[in-house]
Parts: structure tokens; sequence; C-alpha cells
């Protein structure tokens, strides 16, 4: 069986988040557990381990970097057989289109999925979220620029747009995806610090809140409650 799937609004790595993250450490067990920081590739990767490690080492789990911040990595038969036993998965957040262009169809992918099938904990966060859909949002032209465009992902949860940071500057992107949608796709909205969780249903997890749009629809859910609307990952 499936493992839980946590898709994160962002701020990661900081309290407030325990409460979905207590329960991506519980099913990793006594496993392999990974950050991964293919987001924060162009940026501050070793940053963004050392925070995972200091965070999640607080909760009682030891996580180590898999290292997916190149096509390379991502490719190469040694990682892939590392995630394919691994029992935790985290990708932090950071450049919305970068992980997509890493990860899809590699070796490395495939394993996680496969190790997340035979239940493993898997969550992104912010971009890394984002990458998990069927479509990630990219910015339209310029750095700043709240007019969203999309770019297909990695497709774990299939005609899903992950909107993150809900509740800071995430609702300027959605009349810019809604125009540009997809027939069919549906908007995630996610506040920071909160996550749509799927643990053979989805559930809202943390202190806020997540919506579903659609063409025709806009649904909130708090704290706790059933996400309706939403298609089985995998």
């Amino acid at each position: 069986m499936a493992g839980p799937l946590a898709l994160v609004g962002g701020d990661e790595l900081k309290p407030g988040n325990e409460p979905q993250d207590r329960i991506l450490v519980e099913a990793a067990g006594d496993g392999p557990a990974y950050v991964i920081a293919t987001a924060a590739a162009r940026q501050r990767p070793d940053l963004a381990v050392a925070n995972a490690h200091s965070w999640f080492e607080g909760l009682g789990l030891d996580v180590e970097e898999l290292p997916l911040t190149k096509r390379s990595h991502a490719t190469s038969r040694e990682v892939a057989a590392r995630a394919r036993v691994g029992r935790f998965f985290y990708l932090v957040g950071g450049d919305p289109g970068l992980v997509p262009k890493v990860l899809a169809d590699s070796p490395a992918w495939s394993a996680i999925v496969d190790a997340w099938r035979d239940g493993a904990a898997l969550a992104g966060s912010s971009a890394g979220a984002m990458a998990l859909g069927s479509w990630t949002l990219i910015r339209d032209r310029m750095p700043g620029d709240d007019r969203r465009r999309y770019r297909d992902a990695l497709g774990l949860v299939p005609n899903v747009a992950v909107i993150p940071h809900l509740s800071t500057f995430g609702e300027r992107w959605i009349p810019s995806a809604l125009t540009a949608a997809p027939d069919g796709s549906i908007l995630l909205g996610i506040d920071e610090r909160t996550a749509a969780m799927f643990d053979g249903m989805w559930r809202v997890e943390g202190s806020g809140s997540v919506v579903v749009i659609t063409a025709s629809d806009r649904r909130t859910f708090e704290h706790g409650a059933r996400i309706g609307g939403l298609p089985r990952p995998g």
C-alpha cells in the first residue's frame, strides 16, 4: 500500500509544520530518510539540506541528502538504487520549473515512486509540491511576475496544479492560472505550513486552509477536514 503523501504550501522546516511532518516521520520507520534539494539547486541546496537535517532531527528522524540537483544524478543507477530502498522523501521548495526538468522520466524518480507505492512517505513543499501535480506553474515573463503559465510536471497527482503560499502571495497567481488552465484541470491552493495530505483519502493537516478551484467552483477546506474534488495520486 502506498505511503502518506503531503503537498505542503511552503515555509517548510519550521514550527507549525509538525502535524504533517510527524505523520511522515512515523511512516518512515527506521529506513533511509532523504531530503531532496532539486528545487534549491540554483540557490543554496547545502543550506536546504542542513535545515532539513536539523528540523527532522528534532522530530526524531535522521535525514540525509539524496543528491538530485543535476540531471546526471537523476539518471545515475547508484542514486536510483539508494532511492528504491528509501522510506522517506522530502522535496524542498525553490524554483518551480527545475524539479520536473531534472527528475521527469528518470530512473531516480521512478525508484522514488516505487518506494512510495511500497509504503514510503513522500512530501513536497512549495516548488516541490508543485512538481508532483500534472503541471507546475512558472512565471509568465520576468522575476516577480504574478502571471503564471503551465509546464508539464511529474504527474503523480493527475489533473492538478498546486498553488503554494496561498496565505501570502499565492492568491495573486489564481486569475492568470484560471485563464490559462487546461480543460479539466484543478487548482489546489495551499496555505503556508499547511498540507493537503493523502493517506487513503485527502485531508487538511496544519493550521491553515486548502482550496480546490475549477473553472466553475471554489471550495475551502479547514484543518482536519476531508478534501473533496481531488483525484487519487499515483
